[in-house]
């Protein structure tokens, strides 16, 4: 009887033994993350979504693009888990329990169509602050002749009609505006307006810089409007962006003067799954997706281990 209880005895220890040395496998992430938001983010997201999915098959993704704005307030709302925002986030947003951690780096380009009649003027001259504003805000009806030294026909703005990013970021850059308070046809959406422009040989417009490049070159019909900043009357070296390399360099040092940052917007700091997913989205391989899809600029590292820890 002894013996029997001693054998018993070893066999649990032995079990025992043999469990505790079995590598403990981390539950398998599932369920669905919603978000909304920022036409200018809304490619990267969705592939961010894709890779994501990849490390995390019972993951669902639900990303749907409509501007800034709406992903603002679908955020707030509890209406997504994340809303993709490409504009600062205000005080008043933060006091309703708007949490942003930055993302990525972007600049909004004005931008004219590649059949304009004073094109070569335009790249070779660039347009000043002052006339922007002249168009964009005190709606003044110019001429290509009054701003570029082309013919005597009007200037067509082109503007965004949904609450977004660019619009606001292209406001900021003209001064301390608004984007309520820039004129011109409203447009849905970036590729609306980027498409508005390509059409329209006297019109005017801006974009993100993810939808104004395809690969290293500017989008076939467009063409990137120099900012004159200095107002000396022709296009310094710095200020004529024409390939995605010569944008990512404007940005990157902050040289460029639409130069914007892009956030992910939580309803309180982010949890459980949402979480997860920003975390990825600032990791080594979320920057690698974000290198792929092309049209961002990425955070350093330093900059991506400060927002890490925002997270927790």
């Amino acid at each position: 009887m002894k013996k029997t209880v001693a054998i018993a005895f070893v066999i649990v220890l032995v079990a025992t033994a043999t469990m505790s040395t079995q590598p403990v496998k981390a539950a398998e992430l599932s369920g669905t993350i919603t978000m909304s938001g920022a036409w200018a983010i809304y490619p990267l997201a969705v592939k961010w979504g894709e890779a994501f999915k990849k490390l995390h098959p019972k993951v669902t993704m639900n990303i749907s693009a409509g501007g800034a704005g709406k992903g603002m307030t679908d955020a707030l709302s509890g209406s997504v888990d994340i809303g993709m925002v490409s504009r600062e986030v205000d005080k008043a947003e933060k006091a309703k329990g708007a949490y942003p951690v930055f993302i990525a780096k972007d600049g909004v380009f004005p931008t004219v169509c590649a059949k304009n009649p004073a094109v070569k003027n335009i790249l070779a001259k660039g347009i000043t602050k002052a006339i922007f504003i002249d168009l964009y805000i005190n709606a003044k009806s110019l001429t290509w002749k009054k701003v570029a030294g082309g013919p005597s026909a009007p200037v067509h703005t082109y503007t965004r009609s949904d609450a977004c990013g660019a619009a606001s970021a292209w406001a900021a850059t003209l001064g301390k505006f608004k984007q309520d308070q820039l004129k011109g046809v409203g447009v849905y959406g970036d590729p609306g307006l980027l498409e508005a422009v390509r059409r329209d040989a006297l019109g005017m417009g801006y974009n993100n810089l993810s939808y104004i490049f395809k690969g290293e070159k500017v989008t076939p019909g467009i063409k990137i409007i120099p900012i004159d900043a200095n107002n000396n009357g022709k296009v310094d070296p710095s200020e004529r962006i024409d390939t995605r390399a010569k944008a990512y360099t404007g940005i990157s040092s902050g040289t460029y003067p639409g130069s914007r940052r892009e956030f992910f917007v939580t309803n309180g700091k982010s949890k459980g799954l949402a979480a997860k997913f920003i975390e990825f989205a600032l990791s080594d391989a979320g920057i690698k997706v974000m290198n792929e899809v092309g049209g961002y600029v990425p955070l350093s590292k330093a900059e991506r281990n400060k927002e890490i820890k925002q997270i927790h």
